[in-house]
């Protein structure tokens, strides 16, 4: 199979994207060529089947450009694909599905987020197969969607031998979707029971995330958690794994409707998971998932007094449901 891929980013070291970088390996496994269109490329090591192709983000291009150089690489490339895969960015399948269709190539399209925009409607239209990760992932009904699991790497995201002196974390953007006003209530709500501390790895990005942040500080503060609350920042792929292992429960409460990977990918280290947030309700989680502050509170405080086990059954759902080497194949055979 000669396989076309459009992207955001190939970068190993993105701190959002960088998991993908490993999805396009493990891609490469199943094809004779792998091409890669991305808006940005950074650091890469991909197999000698793979050739990235950027629209040149990284160096500051605009959109003209990036339009004119995505058609330019879906034209010329033609003959070096057979098919199709868009991951998240529907515009891409909106703008090269009537050239797509000529050629008679096929358009897969994965999606992992709980808004309907109308450009995701109509990039439903267009594709012939849609991918998501779970069913609170893609809201809209079609019958050409395939839910594959969320692929997580499970070779890199295991339980590690690693000194526990973290009680609580939370993975992803610093940002309002992510709901974090909500943990620190909840992280004052176990400390009035016993002592507990909140690790944020994360990034505030844009101006509207940059505000949020303050307003989560200026929060923290109001409540006198400064010191219970550690904002670590940008944290790799590579990296996270032992960052999780080194916690001994996982939260959250994001409201974006979707299935967080970094929840899986937590899961797969043997943490427990209490969560507030929808996109988790198809994991099972009985009373862990929670629907108020308080027995949010009261559940991260169970798990806190049972010593750090590892949740053997987690691992266990992640690797036979979630994991990137039963998730390539799936999204092949389809596409």
């Amino acid at each position: 199979m000669k396989l076309l891929i459009v992207t955001q980013v190939v970068d190993k070291q993105h701190p959002v994207l960088g998991f993908f970088h490993r999805w396009i390996a493990e891609f490469a496994k199943h094809c004779d060529h792998l091409h890669v269109i991305c808006l940005r490329q950074g650091d890469f090591d991909l197999p000698s089947n793979v050739t990235v192709h950027s629209l040149g983000k990284e160096d500051g291009k605009g959109r003209f450009t990036y339009v004119w150089r995505f058609y330019k690489y879906i034209w010329s490339l033609r003959h070096e694909y057979d098919r199709v895969f868009v991951h998240m960015n529907q515009i891409y399948v909106i703008l090269g599905a009537s050239l797509w269709r000529i050629l008679g190539k096929r358009i897969g399209f994965w999606y992992m987020h709980g808004s309907v925009p109308l450009s995701l409607r109509l990039a439903e239209k267009l594709a012939d197969t849609i991918y998501s990760g779970s069913v609170e992932s893609f809201r809209l009904i079609s019958d050409k969607l395939v839910v594959t699991g969320h692929g997580i790497d499970t070779n890199l995201f295991k339980p590690q031998k690693i000194e526990k002196d973290t009680d609580l974390i939370t993975v992803g953007r610093i940002t309002e979707s992510k709901n974090l006003l909500v943990l620190v209530d909840v992280l004052n709500l176990v400390n009035k029971k016993t002592s507990a501390s909140l690790a944020i790895v994360g990034l505030a990005v844009t101006e509207s995330e940059k505000r949020y942040l303050e307003r989560l500080k200026s929060c923290i503060a109001k409540k006198g958690l400064e010191n219970k609350v550690h904002f670590l920042g940008k944290v790799d792929q590579n990296s996270l794994p032992a960052v999780l292992n080194r916690a001994k429960v996982f939260v959250t409460a994001a409201k974006n409707g979707s299935l967080d990977k970094a929840v899986l990918e937590a899961m797969a280290c043997g943490l427990p998971v209490v969560s507030m947030a929808e996109g988790t309700n198809s994991l099972q989680l009985g009373a862990a998932q929670v629907v108020n502050k308080k027995d949010f509170s009261n559940e991260i405080i169970k798990f806190l007094d049972e010593r750090n086990s590892i949740e053997e059954k987690k691992i266990g759902f992640v690797n036979e449901f979630h994991s990137l080497e039963k998730l390539i194949p799936k999204i092949l055979i389809e596409v």
